[in-house]
This record gives C-alpha cells, sequence and structure tokens, in this order.
C-alpha cells in the first residue's frame, strides 16, 4: 500500500517538532499552564509523543492508530495554546493575532489526521 505525499509531510513535521521538544525545552515548558504538574515531564513526553507517532505514521499497518494519537495528542496540548495566547501581554499586537488565529489550526490539524484514521 501506497501512502500519499501529504502523509509523508505530515509525519515529517510531527518528527520536527517533537525533536524541537528536546532541542528547545524552554520554549514549550513556558507555555504549559501552571495547574498541569511537572512541565518538563510533560515536554519530553509531548515532544516523545510527536517522534512517535510522526514515525508510526509513515508504517501501513500503525497509520490509522498514529493519526488518532495525534489527534488525541492536539485535544491534549490545545491547553498550552489557550494558555500562550492569554499569557501574552498588551494590545492585539500581530503576534498576539498569530496566536490567535493558531486555536482554531489546531481543528485543521485534528481533521488533516483524521483522513488517515480511516
Amino acid at each position: 500500500m501506497n501512502l500519499p505525499w501529504h502523509l509523508y509531510v505530515m509525519a515529517f513535521l510531527y518528527i520536527i517538532a517533537g525533536i524541537n521538544h528536546f532541542k528547545n525545552p524552554g520554549m514549550y515548558i513556558r507555555i504549559i499552564p501552571p495547574f498541569f504538574p511537572n512541565p518538563k515531564l510533560l515536554n519530553l513526553l509531548s515532544g516523545a509523543a510527536e517522534i512517535i507517532l510522526g514515525i508510526l505514521l509513515t508504517l501501513p499497518v500503525a497509520t490509522p492508530y498514529a493519526a488518532w494519537g495525534i489527534i488525541a495528542l492536539l485535544v491534549a496540548v490545545f491547553p498550552a495554546n489557550l494558555y500562550m495566547f492569554q499569557k501574552k501581554k498588551g494590545s492585539y499586537s500581530i503576534v498576539k493575532f498569530i496566536l490567535l488565529i493558531r486555536l482554531p489550526l489546531q481543528i485543521v490539524l485534528i481533521l488533516w489526521a483524521y483522513q488517515y484514521t480511516l
């Protein structure tokens, strides 16, 4: 079974994002809401999950399960995206606008992953 090229793009993006959790942990730890325990561990777990799920996306037998995992991960990290938007101070600067646009982008990413669950 040949996998579509855009699935490889998705896998690549998640693998790179996961690696970035280890290369630049502070960037992610900073946006984890304070009511979550152990932000360092959560960062490592989410980074590892992105790498593993990205790799699994490329294996036809595992693709649907990995896609469901991506969806679960996107839902799980949504509070961090919301916290990052709320945490930015000041009026609606371009950065604040980008953070606002990022929130509904999660839906697009979920729909992108969902097409591989079938």
